[in-house]
């Protein structure tokens, strides 16, 4: 626990210093739209965290805007990795799927998904559907491409060597394909989350009635910008968080391809 604690030390002097030096820097300069982040603390206790113990401090502002932003982003990047792992397999281990699609999977994944949302707010309305489509379209892509480049780096070998041992398409997919292209696969998933969240923030101020987006349109109509802040700060913390518990699962879920590597060499 004791290394624990000087590791995190060790990786945090630098936040805490810049943290410091923006109090300074702010305070001496008085500008409102620069806000010190004492004030920005204080703006979001008083809008997410200023309700009872029992309920981790969280007031019903937090459930509102908490509950629909999460939701979209998890379920958005839930369906994006479901459909981008599904198509990736087919299409690696198709060599003609791969090489008929690959130019039109290149110029989707180029096409800004921002510059879709007008379109999906066309398609779909203002609302969950929307924000769930420009996620889902925009994140699918790393998904996609990084199962599609796994599936096909996985040896030869290995796979002749499943064939000798009598196993069967789905059991060769199954032990053989997705343990291989496994390490890819949680590279393009998260990249993806990154961009969800980015998503979900842009899809929510564009049109949306609750979540944290709608929450930053809000403070830049009311002209408060230390909400403002807030909310950028807060959108920071919940990046770094998603990440974190996602490489915790990455680590948990790979610890053999590491154990194997290790022993390979």
């Amino acid at each position: 626990m004791k290394h624990v604690a000087l590791a995190l030390l060790g990786r945090s002097w630098l936040l805490v210093l810049l943290v410091a030096a923006w109090e300074l820097a702010a305070r001496r300069a008085g500008d409102l739209y620069f806000p010190p982040p004492t004030r920005i603390v204080s703006a979001m206790r008083e809008l997410w965290w200023s309700g009872p113990a029992s309920r981790l401090w969280l007031s019903d502002r937090a459930v509102d805007d908490f509950v629909p932003s999460l939701s979209h982003l998890l379920l958005g990047w839930a369906l994006a990795g479901i459909v981008g792992i599904a198509v990736g397999v087919v299409i690696g281990l198709s060599r003609i799927a791969y090489l008929v699609l690959d130019p039109v999977l290149q110029f989707g994944r180029a096409v800004p998904p921002p510059t879709l949302i007008p379109f999906f707010m066309v398609a779909f309305g203002l609302g969950t559907s929307m924000q769930l489509a420009a996620i889902v379209f925009g994140v699918v892509w790393p998904v996609l491409l990084n199962t599609a480049d796994g599936v096909r780096a996985v040896e030869p070998v290995q796979l002749d060597s499943a064939r000798v041992f009598g196993l069967g398409g789905f059991a060769r997919l199954r032990y053989v394909v997705l343990p291989a292209a496994a390490p890819r696969i949680f590279a393009g998933l998260r990249v993806a989350l990154g961009f969800a969240l980015i998503l979900m923030v842009i899809a929510e101020l564009m049109g949306s009635g609750d979540g944290i987006g709608s929450r930053l349109n809000a403070a830049e109509r009311e002209f408060r910008p230390d909400q403002l802040w807030a909310g950028i700060v807060l959108l920071g913390a919940l990046g770094c968080v998603l990440n974190g518990l996602f490489l915790l699962v990455e680590r948990k879920a790979l610890a053999w391809h590491r154990g194997a590597r290790r022993m390979s060499t």
